[in-house]
């Protein structure tokens, strides 16, 4: 073996093995995923009690946030494991535990369609709870938070045609 194919083959093996510096930012994104845990909990604590005494209107307002709280919480463990078996390692599953059903069928791609549905569904639920209280909201912000959303439409739609056209 020479000299060159030596430290071509070493390059190689540090470049495979700094997969493992995705591992902690995976980990992190789990204490993430526990913080928004955290802030679920207060807010159902503060929402809860007055449940009887709110109006319709902020009733709606106050299950959209918790709805976008769990969307988020979704969207953060598919790219924790979704990433983590793509680009890190397979996750070592016992038989006897419970295995999500998707997990390992994921690619970058199928990954990448996830993440920006679930970017235009949370945008869709923030918009919504824009247009629920739309008198407190003045034109020029109303006008930027639809064009951001429609934004993110047509980045997630193109990027979809875009998947059609390369696995095709």
């Amino acid at each position: 073996m020479t000299t060159q194919s030596r430290i071509e083959r070493t390059l190689e093996r540090l470049m495979y093995a700094s997969r493992w510096i995705l591992a902690p930012i995976y980990l992190g994104m789990s204490l993430a995923l526990f913080t928004l845990f955290v802030k679920f909990i207060q807010e159902l604590y503060h929402f809860i009690p007055h449940v009887l005494e709110i109006n319709e209107s902020d009733l709606i307002l106050k299950l959209l946030t918790l709805v976008d709280l769990s969307m988020v919480g979704s969207l953060l463990v598919i790219v924790i494991f979704s990433g983590y078996e793509n680009f890190v390692s397979r996750l070592d599953i016992e038989e006897t535990t419970e295995k999500l059903d998707w997990l390992g069928t994921h690619d970058y791609g199928s990954l990448k369609m996830k993440v920006a549905s679930s970017i235009v569904a949370i945008s869709s639920i923030h918009l919504l709870k824009v247009f629920m209280n739309i008198m407190a909201i003045d034109n020029a912000k109303l006008t930027w938070y639809v064009l951001i959303h429609l934004t993110l439409v047509v980045s997630a739609l193109l990027m979809a045609f875009q998947d059609k056209l390369t696995k095709h």
